[in-house]
């Protein structure tokens, strides 16, 4: 029984003769928490694109929950969760509007969208904003709530592009609970980030360095193949060489 969610052969993508994505081969397992590292520019967010049917890819071999990013990329869409780099969520709605009208949107029917939305505003303690405009809310907030919604539908996998990107640690933190209790739920987490110390809560990691993996693997092998005491200190060696 094939356990792979993600798998990729020479993936590349090309803007002219810019080369964002260089020839890139990995895989990612059913549940699993997947860190996919590098410095702004390294090509995360363009990889991210083309596996998560935004980004049609310029060569090279990819499929996402079992279908292929050139033939199906509707199909992909339909069986992910997505987060974007940028906040995502409208402002101009109330935090219930939100999460029913992205909840219609993943085509939850009414009956289920109710319990769903009882549940979110329950786990995320906010039943006394539930009627607030999204914008009165902290940026902390408007995150983890961005997080649940992309989970809403029970997706196969869900891709987070730099989620607690500006968030306060503690924030940071009480957002990696999250990923852990989806992933415990069977949701396959698939998450950029350029925090290293964030590695450290990932199965296994990748480091993009100028458009290829420089390095796959669980960040206390990597420390040892690198002879380093942090993933920071990796990727400085790696960004260096």
């Amino acid at each position: 029984m094939n356990t792979r969610i993600i798998e990729t052969e020479k993936l590349t993508k090309k803007f002219g003769k810019f080369i964002a994505v260089n020839e890139i081969t990995f895989s990612v397992d059913k549940g699993e928490i997947f860190g996919f590292l590098g410095a702004n520019g390294a090509g995360k967010t363009t990889a991210m694109k083309m596996l998560s049917g935004l980004l049609s890819p310029t060569s090279g071999k990819a499929s996402v929950a079992g279908f292929d990013v050139y033939k199906q990329p509707e199909k992909i869409k339909q069986n992910i969760g997505y987060m974007s780099q940028r906040f995502s969520l409208y402002e101009d709605l109330t935090v219930l509007e939100n999460i029913k009208f992205y909840g219609g949107i993943y085509g939850l029917d009414s009956k289920k969208l109710k319990s769903k939305s009882e549940y979110l505003i329950d786990l995320l303690e906010i039943r006394e904003m539930k009627n607030k405009l999204l914008n009165s809310l902290p940026l902390g907030w408007k995150q983890k709530l961005a997080f649940s919604i992309a989970v809403i539908h029970e997706p196969k996998i869900v891709f987070l592009d730099e989620p607690t990107s500006g968030v306060d640690p503690v924030t940071r933190r009480q957002f990696w609970n999250m990923i852990y209790r989806a992933a415990n739920d069977g949701v396959t987490v698939f998450v950029t980030t350029h925090y290293m110390d964030e590695a450290e809560y990932c199965g296994r990691i990748s480091m993009m360095v100028d458009g290829k993996i420089a390095a796959l693997d669980s960040t206390e092998n990597l420390k040892k193949q690198f002879n380093a005491d942090t993933i920071n200190d990796v990727f400085l060696k790696l960004a260096r060489n």
